[in-house]
């Protein structure tokens, strides 16, 4: 048993290894190309005949800045990216939105790592592709600070609080906690962590124009249909999510080409592709490495699905990483568009839908990204082991692309298609949060008391835009008054064999 353990492993330590030789190789800053100071030097004394002195000042004075840059030592920034992230990592609530406002004002404002035209350059790049947003725009803030080894530092101190909490959390509740008589600690949660789903897919349809909710329409209702239907298997939503991401990407990629599209696509902006730019010197990924970096990702997603679909392997470890790692290879928009394809494949294979329930009301109350819920299931399901495989797992994919991603980056953010194309990959998969509304109502609200602590805990969210943690909290509170054990109020099920019609 351990021996197939450890050889389910190798792909993980293959790909490691791999990613570890690139990193070494392209730490070492790119030297300036033959006659770019020449270059320089010509601009700047044609410009000084022609008289415009204040441009020569300050190009000048900006060169020097340059040049005192480039002589901070390497070291020194990787100190610098440890005690950043770290101490962000322990205060990151309030999911990707918050994410990126918190890391603008350090990063940005505070720190003055990088211009603001950079920042969002680095935040399009991970909106561009599938994975958790926020934490690639940790990962890629931090490797054009200090390099590739400082984005895999910023990953792991971002991640590391909530890791440890939701593994703890997941290992405990698998090992002392009933599945099917949670708590009354516990009964609180799930209504409270789905009204913070209701919340991010009403601020992701406000910023949808026609052809964008109606693609996200198509796309929820599909998800919905896959859910709940008697003849489609729920876990067909592996290859229909990833088919209705490609069709919307086609079908805005389409209408961009017509003559009077339906809808208004962004127009590419140039800047930050220079080829002397200090940021994409610190980078140091070659294109030739980029490519190789997505042929390890593409090697180790088609070497799992293998072993588990065709070779028909049956190990769990194989199933938990190969199920993670696949869809965290597909799922664009973050977190909370995850939560609909990770419950139709975990339960109830691995766990009840009350303990899945239970683990994301503490994933909402944890600082850091919402992947971090994949240590939680993990957890449940094997423990320890099972927790790391699928963080690893969930995670991987985004972390791999979004390295593999910034060298071909420059080159695609200036082709009109590639921008359309993401304006229907990203509307397809809000949809997938509105379906997550539905299918999570229908799961974790059970009784009047868990409505009433949906309606408190969401008011408190929107209404007064108390932070996640406190409405989990909130929510967690009014579910023990509630609950059967102590106030007992409100304790008629929805179900109608039992509930609604049954007491009218």
């Amino acid at each position: 048993h351990h021996f197939k353990v450890l050889y389910f492993y190798s792909p993980i330590a293959s790909a490691a290894s791999t990613a570890f030789s690139i990193f070494w190789q392209t730490t070492m800053t790119i030297p300036p190309k033959d006659g770019e100071e020449k270059t320089q030097d010509f601009e700047m004394v044609q410009k000084n005949e022609n008289g415009n002195e204040n441009t020569v000042k300050n190009d000048v004075e900006k060169n020097v800045s340059n040049e005192m840059e480039e002589d901070t030592p390497w070291k020194q920034r990787m100190w610098e990216v440890f005690i950043t992230y770290w101490s962000l990592g322990l205060v990151a609530f309030g999911g990707p939105q918050a994410h990126v406002a918190i890391l603008r004002e350090h990063l940005v404002v505070k720190r003055n790592w990088m211009p603001e035209e950079a920042f969002m350059e680095l935040f399009a790049i991970g909106q561009g592709l599938p994975g958790p947003t926020s934490t690639q725009l940790v990962v890629s803030t931090a490797l054009a600070r200090a390099g590739p080894l400082g984005g895999l530092m910023a990953f792991f101190m971002w991640n590391i609080p909530g890791l440890i909490v939701l593994t703890t959390c997941g290992v405990l509740i698998s090992t002392f906690i009933d599945p099917t008589n949670p708590p009354w600690y516990l009964i609180g949660l799930p209504p409270a962590a789905i009204c913070l789903v209701f919340k991010a897919a009403y601020g992701f349809g406000l910023k949808l124009d026609k052809v964008g909710l109606t693609l996200a329409c198509i796309s929820c209702c599909v998800a919905i249909l896959i859910d709940g239907d008697y003849n489609i298997p729920r876990n067909s939503s592996q290859y229909i999510y990833p088919i209705l991401l490609v069709a919307g990407g086609l079908f805005t990629f389409l209408d961009s080409k017509r003559k009077n599209p339906f809808a208004e696509y962004a127009k590419p902006k140039a800047g930050w592709d220079s080829d002397n730019e200090l940021i994409l010197r610190r980078i140091g990924i070659p294109v030739w490495v980029g490519g190789l970096i997505f042929f390890v990702w593409a090697l180790v997603l088609v070497l799992v699905i293998l072993l588990k679909d065709v070779a028909k392997i049956t190990n769990p470890y194989l199933d938990i990483f190969e199920t993670m790692y696949r869809i965290g290879s597909i799922i664009f928009g973050g977190g909370q568009v995850v939560l609909p394809m990770l419950q139709s494949e975990v339960v109830p294979e691995w766990m009840t839908k009350d303990q899945f329930f239970q683990g994301l009301g503490l994933a909402q109350s944890m600082p850091g990204p919402l992947f971090n819920f994949s240590s939680y299931l993990g957890a449940v399901y094997k423990g320890i082991p099972g927790a790391l495989l699928a963080y690893l797992g969930l995670f991987g994919p985004g972390i791999i692309l979004i390295f593999g991603m910034v060298p071909f980056w420059a080159r695609m953010r200036h082709l009109a298609w590639f921008k359309a194309v993401l304006h229907g990959v990203n509307a397809t998969s809000i949809g997938f949060v509105g379906a997550a509304c539905v299918i999570l109502w229908e799961a974790a609200i059970n009784s009047r008391a868990d409505a009433i602590v949906f309606v408190f805990a969401g008011t408190l969210s929107l209404v007064y835009n108390v932070q996640a943690p406190l409405v989990v909290l909130g929510g967690g509170i009014m579910g023990a008054i509630l609950c059967k054990d102590a106030a007992s109020l409100a304790q008629i099920p929805f179900c109608i064999t039992q509930g609604y019609f049954a007491a009218a």
